[in-house]
């Protein structure tokens, strides 16, 4: 059994859990809440539960590098994403314990967030860090969170929406530089993620057979895949080992930066003078990834095969690069006329039939 007793006006309460003695404060001078407060922890430990105790002695920077041990140990490409994350929550929540992240404080850090100018998606990707490492702590033996709290996210903006018409392209790549060109026509077929093919090795390319393969580890969803080059990939791969023969350089990268020495890193400069002189405004790279997809299902290419080239795991984030064209909303319309006219023709003659039963039976 559990007892109170007094420290100077502060009421304690002492407690067992399996032969094991928890001394805790009330922080109250009034006894009436030390027992409420010992009425709750041997309710939690009548029912197995760690006392509440124990979560209060767990704070913030605990949770947040085991959060961050767990990224490591499974080899996650967002480390640095999820490093950056917590280096803000830290600035709010730093040895803070974690019965103490409740939603109203959390309500807070976004209020400080928003003031700091973070745009909303950032934010959601930091209270998704803080919600996943709550769970974490919620997951292990013992857990070291009792309760993970409802934690709101803002509303973001839409999906940016940016496109290359094929002109559009075909201006661009003549005003890029050499080393960019084929780089950026790989992107505008295939719409692999600028970090794939920045990271294409000879050794992943099979022309004889006219594929190129991304190893399972290589990709952002961790999963292998291989596409076929039609002729115009042909060509660009063929030039690619052409000008590596003729550099003499032993680059591994198909795609090999200015001067033959390494992978392609940051080229937005270039990027964006070329945009200019193109004269088509302001267009992101990966923009390119949003056009291949939106261009192969005009085409009529199954989206099932559409997702396997461009590596999209999930319906849900593939709906937002496939751009639905307003010549593509047109051709539905008519195809939609034409089913509708159909179906007219096949009611109409139904109705007729139906009528005609209909008087017939009446008549009987």
């Amino acid at each position: 059994m559990g007892s109170t007793y007094r420290r100077g006006n502060i009421y304690w309460l002492k407690y067992y859990r399996h032969g094991k003695p928890y001394q805790e404060s009330s922080r109250s001078t009034k006894e009436v809440d030390a027992k409420r407060l010992l009425k709750r922890r041997e309710g939690e430990i009548s029912e197995g539960k760690l006392p509440g105790i124990y979560f209060d002695k767990v704070r913030f920077d605990e949770l947040a590098e085991d959060f961050l041990s767990d990224y490591r140990i499974n080899n996650r490409k967002s480390l640095l994403r999820a490093q950056e994350s917590v280096h803000h929550l830290k600035r709010f929540f730093e040895d803070m314990r974690v019965t103490s992240i409740t939603t109203p404080r959390i309500n807070n850090y976004v209020e400080m967030r928003l003031a700091e100018g973070a745009a909303n998606g950032t934010i959601n990707r930091e209270l998704a860090a803080l919600k996943r490492m709550l769970n974490v702590g919620a997951q292990q033996t013992p857990p070291k969170v009792n309760r993970v709290p409802y934690i709101p996210m803002l509303k973001e903006a839409p999906p940016r929406q940016g496109f290359f018409e094929h002109g559009e392209f075909l201006a661009l790549r003549i005003v890029l530089p050499e080393y960019l060109k084929g780089f950026a026509t790989f992107a505008y077929k295939t719409g692999w993620r600028k970090a794939e093919i920045e990271g294409l090795t000879w050794s992943q390319v099979n022309l004889d057979q006219g594929s190129v393969k991304l190893e399972a580890g290589s990709t952002k969803n961790d999963e292998s895949r291989i596409i076929c080059l039609g002729e115009e990939l042909r060509e660009v791969i063929h030039r690619q080992q052409e000008a590596r023969k003729k550099s003499e350089k032993l680059t591994p990268y198909v795609f090999p930066n200015s001067v033959g020495t390494g992978r392609i890193k940051d080229f937005s400069t270039s990027w964006d003078k070329a945009c200019k002189k193109a004269g088509i405004g302001k267009k992101l790279f990966h923009d390119l990834r949003r056009t291949a997809i939106t261009n192969m299902v005009n085409a009529d290419i199954p989206e099932k095969i559409v997702m396997t080239i461009s590596g999209h795991k999930t319906r849900a984030v593939f709906d937002r690069y496939n751009i639905v064209k307003r010549d593509a909303l047109e051709r539905a319309a008519v195809k939609q006329e034409v089913y509708l006219q159909e179906q007219k023709v096949t009611f109409s003659a139904t109705v007729r039939d139906f009528n005609k039963k209909g008087n017939t039976s009446n008549n009987g």
